[in-house]
């Protein structure tokens, strides 16, 4: 891996992305679109504010991490299919420069998708957490790293954009249902709780569950971001060796 590729694949995609407004703006505002419309779903159910409350918590590590694997897995598809790849492989760039890089620009861009979120979950809809929103914050920019490096490796998997956005029943949904949001998972099944525990997801909904119920973080807390920020870079390091180097 070289710094200056490195670098300069970082900014190649960060000016790409300031030109694309459409996805600027399906990351930073569609997650707080999303929790604001189940705030009004939820709006005038009995007992609405505790159930939202939980609720809301959980999407603010969930949202994240889908948004950003959809947005990043799509990306990395078009670069593909319209030759940029097979144009950087002439270069000397590395597959890690290429695959950091990328991870690298998308990550930034989740800190403004991040505090648009977090913001609007504090102000705009009184969710109720006891620790400092600045961990909520780090949690959920952590959750996007994790949907991007997992965006990046299927995309090696897939030859077109709808292949790629054909993997998200594959990889979102078996974590959505097992990370707790539906049931908790102490009352799954027991092979559906190994499962579940395993999980990225459940490990995020764990991380920002833990910061409502006391004022200062964890060691289980830590816990589970380190395990989310290994488990991104492993899967990173796996689409760094996987993706081809020629359009199938």
């Amino acid at each position: 891996m070289h710094l200056r590729t490195y670098l300069a694949t970082t900014r190649r995609i960060l000016t790409q992305l300031r030109a694309d407004r459409r996805t600027v703006g399906l990351i930073a505002i569609v997650p707080a679109a999303l929790l604001t419309l189940l705030y009004f779903v939820y709006r005038d159910y009995p007992g609405a504010d505790l159930l939202f409350n939980h609720i809301a918590v959980s999407m603010m590590a969930i949202l994240p991490t889908t948004v950003m694997f959809l947005v990043t897995s799509v990306a990395m598809l078009r670069e593909r299919v319209s030759g940029t790849l097979e144009r950087l492989w002439t270069t000397p760039i590395h597959r890690a420069d290429l695959l950091f890089g990328y991870a690298t620009a998308f990550a930034l861009t989740a800190v403004i998708q991040s505090l648009i979120l977090c913001a609007v979950a504090a102000w705009g809809l009184d969710v109720d957490i006891s620790a400092s929103w600045g961990w909520v914050v780090l949690t959920a920019l952590v959750d996007a790293f994790v949907g991007v490096s997992l965006g990046l490796l299927v995309s090696a998997f897939a030859r077109t954009e709808f292949q790629a956005v054909q993997f998200m029943p594959v990889v979102i949904a078996p974590q959505l249902f097992l990370c707790g949001l539906l049931v908790s998972r102490d009352q799954l099944p027991r092979a559906l709780e190994v499962v579940g525990d395993a999980l990225p997801m459940s490990w995020a909904v764990e991380a920002v569950t833990e910061l409502t119920t006391a004022s200062e973080p964890s060691d289980d807390f830590f816990r589970y971001l380190a395990y989310l920020i290994c488990f991104g870079l492993v899967v990173l390091g796996v689409a760094a060796s996987t993706v081809p180097r020629k359009t199938r």
